[in-house]
């Protein structure tokens, strides 16, 4: 049995990966099991999925929590204490990481064998957006050792049911291919499967009235600095700048702070939507993708 999970960020497609992965499996004779977890569900929030490949019947259900495989397509996650996403992993675990930088970077935080390739930017020149679903995928059944063609077979049929054109299905195997060969498949140490726990639970009826939740906790949520969660960063060119203030009255997370007279970008909130680079009248704030 081999247990994959996929951690990444809203929008980037790890719940496609792992439907990919699965159907790949699927396609190549194995018994297997693929499903998401949400937490919020907005672009740029954490979301982790899963993938169960196993040549017999698969008798466990629910989270990953000991991971044969871990594909981290952000790596600002890793910052992430409650996201936490190597946690339960072993020192035969694999880790793939999507990064620009280089493997002893994170060999040196990470206690196990670590694989890194910059998938972003193939996504960007392959696809036009940073979309990371196929490419995760590619690496995936790569490091699992299935077949390139059910792998192809795979990114089609899971496209084709989310009514992808012929173009973008066509782009997205080239990218899954890509990714595919980036890695060399590695030998990975299986895991036995586990006899369910069968449990019967009485749950003692409550009346209404002391059932009900309260909420009894002050907001927390600007605790949360989700600046972690952007690929492209607006930097502002204060010699273009005119002081229109468009930028400000459009920034939907007020992640813009008015300063001297001049917009300020609180880059420790700015999820890079760059809806502030579309209303800028003059152009004056660029693109520039993130760590660069």
């Amino acid at each position: 049995m081999i247990k994959v999970r996929f951690h990444g960020r809203g929008g980037q497609g790890m719940k496609t990966s792992s439907r990919i992965l699965g159907t790949a499996a699927f396609l190549s004779g194995f018994f297997v099991q693929d499903f998401p977890i949400y937490g919020a569900e907005r672009r740029g929030a954490p979301v982790v999925a899963f993938t169960i490949i196993s040549k017999e019947p698969i008798l466990e259900r629910g989270y990953i929590f000991d991971p044969n495989i871990l594909l981290i397509s952000d790596e600002t996650l890793l910052l992430d204490k409650q996201t936490d996403p190597t946690k339960g992993m072993s020192k035969e675990s694999i880790v793939f990481i999507n990064s620009n930088k280089n493997e002893d970077y994170f060999k040196e935080k990470i206690g196990a064998k670590v694989i890194v390739e910059d998938l972003t930017k193939i996504a960007l020149e392959v696809l036009g957006r940073p979309i990371l679903s196929t490419l995760i995928a590619g690496v995936a059944a790569k490091l699992v050792g299935i077949e390139q063609k059910y792998l192809e077979e795979a990114v089609k049929e899971e496209l084709e049911q989310i009514g992808a054109n012929e173009e973008m299905i066509r782009k997205n195997i080239l990218a899954a291919t890509i990714g595919y060969n980036k890695v060399q498949e590695v030998k990975i140490e299986q895991t036995e499967s586990l006899e369910p726990e069968v449990k019967v639970v009485e749950v003692e009826y409550n009346d209404p009235e002391i059932s009900t939740p309260v909420i009894s906790f002050v907001a927390n949520s600007y605790l949360k600095k989700t600046g972690t969660w952007r690929v492209f960063k607006p930097i502002i060119k204060y010699q273009k700048c005119k002081s229109c203030r468009l930028c400000y009255v459009y920034c939907p997370e007020s992640a813009i702070k008015w300063e001297n007279n001049f917009p300020v970008i609180d880059y420790e909130n700015c999820k890079g939507c760059l809806i502030c680079v579309q209303e800028c009248p003059l152009k004056a704030i660029e693109i520039v993708r993130e760590g660069e």
